[in-house]
């Protein structure tokens, strides 16, 4: 079942343009972070604290249908506010290109976040340089269909 709720954009404005170039475009366009090269997935989640959907743009994490939602913030000592909002509510959707689906978060622990780990960084090997910035264990969501 698809999230209802009034969007509220990011007060970042680069999120906003791409989010909307994203959505547009089905994912044909503003499809990379930042014009990197390395894929981005849109995650839309239930504000923590507002109730509102928000938007956000994250790295492409997949493996067998499931997906990662890597909370980094760039090595920030606190965590993203999205994070905040999967834990409150965990069911988001996400689109990966034209398809949009609903997904179910759980935060990962132990040998199943150590497995993840490694492939996310794999897939963006900055991930790396991140957590060795900050003193936080940078926390992963496993997003798998609902």
């Amino acid at each position: 079942m698809a999230l209802t709720g009034t969007y509220v954009p990011s007060t970042a404005q680069w999120v906003r343009d791409q989010v909307a170039e994203y959505e547009a475009s089905n994912g044909e366009r503003a499809n990379t972070l930042r014009d990197t090269g390395y894929p981005i997935v849109v995650i839309t989640s239930v504000g923590a604290k507002s109730g509102h959907l928000r938007k956000n743009p994250v790295m492409r994490v997949e493996r067998d249908g499931a997906y990662l939602a890597v909370a980094s913030l760039g090595g920030a000592p606190q965590n993203p506010e999205w994070y905040h909002n999967l834990v409150a509510h965990p069911e988001v959707e996400l689109q990966d290109g034209a398809e949009k689906h609903v997904y179910t978060a759980r935060i990962l622990e132990g040998e199943e976040r150590a497995d993840w780990w490694q492939h996310a960084v794999a897939t963006w090997p900055t991930y790396a340089s991140y957590q060795e910035k900050t003193d936080r264990e940078i926390p992963l969501f496993l997003l798998e269909r609902a």
